[in-house]
C-alpha cells in the first residue's frame, strides 16, 4: 500500500507498484521507494535526478528476487534539504545509515553519475556495508580528482560542478522558470531521443522541490 502522498511532494511520491517510505539516517530524514523482497540492492541517483530515475530497475530487480530500494539523496526530492553536509564524506554516511535504516547489514549499491562518487566512498568508508558496488557513469574518485585538474574537456564538462560552489547561485538557477535549466541539462548530457517530454517536466517539477527554501515560521 502506498503511502500518503503529500500535496507539495506530489512529483516526487510517483504512484507505482513501489511503497514510498520515509527513514532516520545520519541525522537526516531520507526518503526512500522499495520493491520486493530479498536481499536488498540501494540505487543511488544522479544530478539533477531523483530516486525516479531507477523506477524501471526497480520493478526488474525485483521481479529478480531482490529487494530493490532507491532513495532520494540528501537536498533532492522527498529527503531533507539541510543547511549543510553536502561533502562526500557526509553524504556516503547518508548512504550507508539509510541502508541500516532499511533493517540490513550491507546492501548491493548502485550508482549513475553524482551517486556513483557517493557509492565508490562508501565502499571505501564502510566497506562491511557495501555487498557488492555497481558504477554507471562515473571514474574512480581519484581519477576524477585528477583529470579535473589536468584534462580541460573534463573542466568543461563539469562547470556546473564549479558553478555550485558560489552561494546561492546553483539554487537561484535551478528554479528559475520552473526549472528549465534541469531539462537543458538532461537534454544536453543525454543521446538522442532522449528524454521525452513528460520525462522533463517530471525532473523540472522535481527539481523546484529539491532546491524550494523551507516557509520561516510565523512570528508569534
Amino acid at each position: 500500500m502506498l503511502a500518503p502522498m503529500p500535496s507539495d511532494l506530489s512529483p516526487v511520491y510517483v504512484e507505482g507498484a513501489w511503497t514510498h517510505r520515509e527513514v532516520s539516517a545520519n541525522g537526516a530524514r531520507f526518503h526512500v521507494a522499495e520493491l520486493g523482497e530479498g536481499p536488498l540492492v540501494l540505487f543511488l541517483h544522479g544530478f539533477p535526478q531523483f530516486w525516479w530515475t531507477w523506477r524501471d530497475q526497480l520493478a526488474a530487480f525485483a521481479d529478480a528476487g531482490y529487494r530493490a530500494a532507491a532513495m532520494d539523496l540528501r537536498g533532492y526530492g522527498g529527503s531533507d534539504k539541510t543547511p549543510r553536509g553536502y561533502d562526500p564524506m557526509t553524504l556516503s554516511m547518508d548512504v550507508t545509515g539509510v541502508i541500516r535504516a532499511l533493517g540490513e547489514a550491507n546492501a548491493a549499491v548502485v550508482g549513475h553519475g553524482w551517486g556513483a562518487t557517493l557509492a565508490w566512498t562508501a565502499a571505501t568508508l564502510r566497506p562491511q556495508t557495501v555487498r557488492r558496488l555497481v558504477v554507471v557513469g562515473a571514474g574512480h574518485p581519484r581519477r576524477q580528482r585528477t583529470t579535473l585538474v589536468s584534462d580541460p574537456a573534463q573542466m568543461s564538462a563539469s562547470r556546473h560542478v564549479f558553478a555550485a560552489q558560489r552561494p546561492m547561485a546553483a539554487e537561484r538557477s535551478l528554479v528559475r522558470d520552473g526549472g528549465a535549466a534541469i531539462g537543458r541539462m538532461l537534454r544536453e548530457w543525454s543521446g538522442p531521443d532522449w528524454p521525452p517530454a513528460d520525462v522533463v517536466e517530471r525532473y523540472e517539477q522535481a527539481g523546484w522541490i529539491q532546491v524550494e527554501k523551507p516557509k520561516p515560521a510565523a512570528k508569534k
